[in-house]
């Protein structure tokens, strides 16, 4: 069975937040291509390419609890924005820092770590305000269509990344993703407004230990973390990429090599019809 869509034709608001979203993604992607790249052509050296994952792991680990905590309490929709703004503005740094005669490298870090700490509230943002406006009988088919939204991103952004990089350079592709910011605006604004959030007598710090303690105490859910850990350190070599396509064509065949990881993933999402009948 192909992916449902009825969530698309039947939530107004989920389909201009999907939509705003897969568009902002896009460039999103463009700079996953671009930061990499950057670094190789400034230091040509593949472990401080490879040093970005640290960079970017680390925010992950730290406010990807606490995020999750603060969207329980926060009326979603503003946090997503505010992300949104944020995330605009860390962007624009990394391509005015790309505009400068001499990129300051220790910048790009900074700016990355910032990046993947603002994440780390933008994700259960977006995710809680999506349950908020979708019922539950459709949550399987929002499952589908998020990884849909991810796979297609993560093969057509970073083909395009590599095309305006060999055109333009790194700072038009983070141009590119500054511009693609007001999608996710645009829809922001156009949705209802949201219930406010139940309030909690817990402190955020509280709840995110007692998620973490649960989640610790799962040995089903702390198999599948270590298993994507040990996936994205050793069979993700994105570290070599920028380095390998300066003998197959450049930054467009960066891209394509970022974008080939993606593809198995986008098959098996168009062919998830079925785990809508998974109980």
């Amino acid at each position: 069975m192909l992916i449902n869509v009825t969530p698309l034709r039947k939530y107004r608001d989920f389909r201009l937040l999907f939509f705003g979203q897969m568009i902002s993604l896009l460039g999103s992607m463009v700079t996953y291509v671009a930061i990499p790249y950057q670094i190789y052509e400034l230091t040509k050296d593949n472990w401080l390419v490879g040093m970005l994952g640290l960079a970017q792991l680390l925010p992950v680990l730290i406010f990807g609890i606490l995020g999750g905590t603060y969207a329980d309490r926060l009326d979603r929709r503003k946090l997503l924005l505010s992300s949104e703004i944020i995330l605009t503005a860390l962007i624009a740094g990394l391509a005015i820092n790309a505009s400068l005669e001499k990129p300051s490298i220790p910048l790009i870090f900074i700016l990355v770590a910032i990046f993947q700490s603002v994440l780390g509230f933008h994700r259960p943002a977006m995710e809680a305000m999506t349950q908020k406006i979708v019922d539950a009988e459709d949550y399987p088919a929002i499952g589908a269509l998020g990884s849909f939204r991810w796979s297609a991103g993560a093969i057509i952004g970073p083909a395009l990344g590599g095309m305006l990089i060999a055109k333009f350079g790194v700072k038009g592709a983070y141009l590119f993703d500054v511009i693609s910011f007001a999608a996710a605006f645009i829809a922001l604004f156009m949705m209802s407004k949201m219930p406010p959030p139940e309030k909690r007598e817990a402190s955020p710090l509280e709840d995110a230990k007692a998620g973490l303690t649960y989640a610790l105490s799962k040995p089903e859910l702390v198999g599948t973390y270590l298993i994507d850990i040990v996936a994205m350190v050793f069979a993700f070599p994105v570290a070599l990429f920028p380095a390998m396509s300066q003998n197959w064509g450049g930054a467009s065949a960066a891209g394509m090599l970022f974008s080939a990881m993606a593809v198995g993933s986008l098959v098996m999402t168009l062919l998830s019809g079925w785990t809508g009948n998974v109980r």
